[in-house]
């Protein structure tokens, strides 16, 4: 007889969503399943994974939350669950959340909008095209309005960053780009409100604004790059000063 406890594990308790989860994904990377194809209808799904029509409710809200599916009121052909062809906000929420409530440090954002942006300047300037230089100088442009507040501004900021990842071509980064950018927002915001003359720090924004897009335009990656590694460490010791840190 072999030994009690010998070779056993615990039986663990798995939720709903993460079972119907787990074989949606088995479907999707087999091929069974596709961006864009719907779902079996509720009555259908549920009495196929052995689960009651509630859970199997709640697990596809959860699902939807996660930007996995949209949830298409209506019977019919369009309604029903569908699988998303496009990123969802997902991503976009988890972050918010997660440094809202401090589960990541300001230096770890920091240590990562300098890996993400320092590639994605470099990679603009080899990849991007005239469209992408029309469009950066075009919201560079805006920012210069003598008339615009704070919040604005802020707002053309995070445009001017999220175009130059758009610009590198890779969807996957311009998206993660999106989502930290977004997360973020309230952050810097907050230290914009917190400066002692806003404007004063806008001039030199500009300015290195206009030095990194004039590297994208000559294609001179390593300056580019060089150039938004100093923007962005600037800009954060000079709002980490004197202990003028984002509370995260």
């Amino acid at each position: 007889m072999a030994a009690i406890g010998e070779g056993w594990e615990p039986v663990q308790r798995i939720r709903t969503y993460e079972q119907v989860m787990a074989q949606i994904e088995e479907r999707i990377l087999d091929g069974r399943l596709k961006a864009g194809d719907h779902l079996p209808s509720e009555r259908e799904l549920a009495a196929s994974l052995g689960v009651s029509r509630p859970s199997l409710r709640e697990s596809l809200r959860v699902l939807e939350a996660l930007g996995v599916v949209e949830i298409r009121r209506g019977g019919g052909p369009d309604g029903g669950a569908v699988l998303l062809s496009t990123p969802g906000d997902g991503m976009v929420n988890l972050l918010k959340l997660q440094i809202a409530l401090a589960h990541f440090s300001w230096s770890d954002v920091l240590e990562t909008r300098l890996a993400l942006e320092s590639w994605s300047v470099e990679e603009a300037a080899y990849r991007s095209d005239d469209d992408d230089h029309r469009d950066l100088a075009a919201i560079l442009d805006r920012m210069d309005d003598s008339r615009i507040d704070s919040s604005e501004f802020n707002r053309l900021d995070a445009a001017f960053h999220m175009r130059i990842a758009e610009s590198t071509g890779n969807a996957l980064t311009a998206h993660f780009m999106g989502s930290l950018r977004t997360a973020i927002h309230r952050q810097m915001v907050q230290m914009y409100a917190e400066l002692d003359d806003w404007r004063e720090t806008a001039k030199t924004v500009r300015a290195e604004h206009r030095a990194i897009l004039d590297a994208i335009v000559a294609g001179d990656g390593s300056a580019a790059a060089k150039g938004m590694r100093a923007h962005i460490n600037d800009f954060y010791k000079l709002n980490t000063h004197g202990g003028n840190a984002p509370r995260t």
